[in-house]
């Protein structure tokens, strides 16, 4: 769990920071956002190896070399003095901390047998959900007691607990190096996401399908992704063993997968700036008001572990519960204001965290109860790689999202802005929006631009209810497996 934590938390943590490093490298602003994408690239680009170096060098020592690697380059990266430097270190440590996910929830599949399965699932699901829920927090903290670099220190003595921990506790697997490296299969994959992250990334700031370099990313990364999916299924020892799809849960789990992906990040990557620059709180107080959804999380983990433990509720309804407590807090978020409360806030977030800890447990255990158990590590490492694809898609549609509503939201509430308004015209009610002189002319505007903020949230988080929604009906179609000992 803590080699787990240590790869997802970097997944979140330095968002935060990334201001305080563009002052440092001196940078701009869309330049520092590649700290950020050349992690998650590399990371997307490596994970599907996983399955293949565990086979030929062992999980054990993959894992070794995963915790070794990931914990030097981040003293590199807090180390680093230009861009180029951080960014050449950030692949690397996407590079290394890849397989860091996959190993070890392949490891726990194999540790318990599956009527155990559940238990452990919590308990290192704990970490998994918790970790990028926490990282803005703890991000927001180090960043602003000690400093920027610290953001990647922190990573170093939980690598050496871990690595002592894997020395002196995981067992060796077996090998398979008769397996040949599908260099072809490799390619193609590694195209496909890197066109889609970098359509992803730019698509905003090139205002979308209006720019050749972004139509040109789609159809790259179509034809690489079609390409992939015909070698797939008709090569005989294809990157991908495409035997995982055939398990219904398996290919299901991936789509959860994908959507807890687009929910749980996108309303992560919204909240900070929502609290910080619309409602004005400061970086580390606003950490702390999104802390209760990490609380929620927990103590949905341990319940839902107990219901599966104890054969209370089918694992599947566990799944639609914590989609539709997700689903109400969302429904919640959508009446947010300007002047919402800090426990409103406090309290949607508790219950949005409540959701995703009931959907994680129950989730993980049928989408690997009826897989070949020498698929695990490779279907662990695409089950990471949708939840990576999930959130990077889902964080692009609610920014690109949030844009256009404030235009079109600004251009709304500006209709109504008249000389012929009746309130305006009324000096009394009107009050400092006095459209008579320039001062209330630019106070009427701050306030306007305020409302279509809000109004575009509001949206946004709307958007995020209704993938929720479209969920419920499949998570009806998952089946549960009979619980068999070794």
């Amino acid at each position: 769990m803590m080699a787990a934590i240590i790869q997802i938390i970097d997944t979140t943590i330095a968002n935060v920071a990334l201001p305080h490093m563009q002052g440092s490298l001196s940078v701009t602003q869309d330049k520092i956002s590649w700290v950020l994408t050349s992690y998650i690239m590399a990371a997307a680009i490596t994970m599907p190896l996983t399955g293949w170096l565990a086979g030929r060098i062992g999980r054990k020592r993959l894992l070794l070399i995963s915790v070794l690697g990931f914990t030097l380059v981040s003293m590199a990266c807090g180390a680093a003095q230009t861009l180029d430097q951080m960014i050449a270190f950030r692949i690397l440590q996407g590079v290394f901390g890849a397989s860091l996910v996959p190993l070890s929830n392949s490891l726990l599949l194999d540790s318990f047998p599956i009527h155990k399965q559940a238990r452990a699932n919590g308990i290192w699901g704990i970490g998994i959900m918790v970790a990028p829920i926490l990282g803005p927090t703890v991000g927001g903290w180090l960043t602003e007691y000690f400093s920027w670099r610290w953001v990647f220190y922190i990573n170093v003595p939980f690598g050496i607990l871990s690595i002592l921990g894997i020395v002196a506790l995981v067992k060796e697997s077996s090998f398979d190096r008769d397996r040949p490296f599908d260099l072809f299969g490799f390619v193609l994959l590694s195209i496909a996401i890197v066109s889609l992250q970098l359509m992803l990334d730019r698509g905003q700031s090139k205002y979308w399908f209006e720019s050749t370099e972004i139509v040109f990313e789609l159809i790259v990364c179509l034809l690489a992704f079609y390409l992939f999916t015909v070698h797939m299924f008709t090569h005989k020892h294809s990157y991908v063993d495409p035997r995982m799809f055939s398990d219904r849960n398996f290919s299901l789990g991936l789509i959860f997968m994908f959507l807890l992906g687009v929910i749980m990040l996108a309303t992560m990557a919204l909240l900070p700036p929502y609290l910080q620059n619309l409602l004005g709180y400061p970086v580390f107080d606003a950490g702390l008001i999104l802390a209760p959804r990490g609380i929620g999380t927990m103590v949905a983990m341990i319940l839902s572990t107990r219901f599966m433990e104890r054969s209370v509720v089918p694992p599947r309804f566990l799944i639609v519960a914590g989609l539709v407590f997700i689903i109400t807090s969302l429904w919640q978020m959508t009446g947010f204001t300007t002047n919402v409360t800090q426990g409103m806030i406090t309290w949607t977030g508790f219950i949005q965290g409540f959701g995703l800890g009931f959907i994680f447990v129950p989730l993980s255990t049928l989408a690997f109860a009826t897989l070949e158990p020498e698929l695990r590590t490779e279907g662990s490492s695409i089950f990471g790689l949708m939840r990576t694809i999930g959130s990077s898609l889902g964080i692009s549609i609610v920014v690109s999202q949030l844009a256009s509503s404030i235009q079109r939201e600004h251009a709304v509430l500006t209709e109504h802005i008249t000389a012929f308004n009746p309130i305006l015209q009324n000096t009394t009610s009107a009050g400092i929006w006095d459209v008579n002189t320039p001062q209330g002319l630019a106070l009427l505007e701050g306030e306007v631009a305020r409302q279509a903020l809000q109004i575009a949230y509001i949206d946004d988080f709307q958007l995020i209810m209704i993938m929720a929604l479209v969920a419920v009906p499949a998570a009806l179609l998952l089946r549960s497996a009979a619980p068999t000992t070794r």
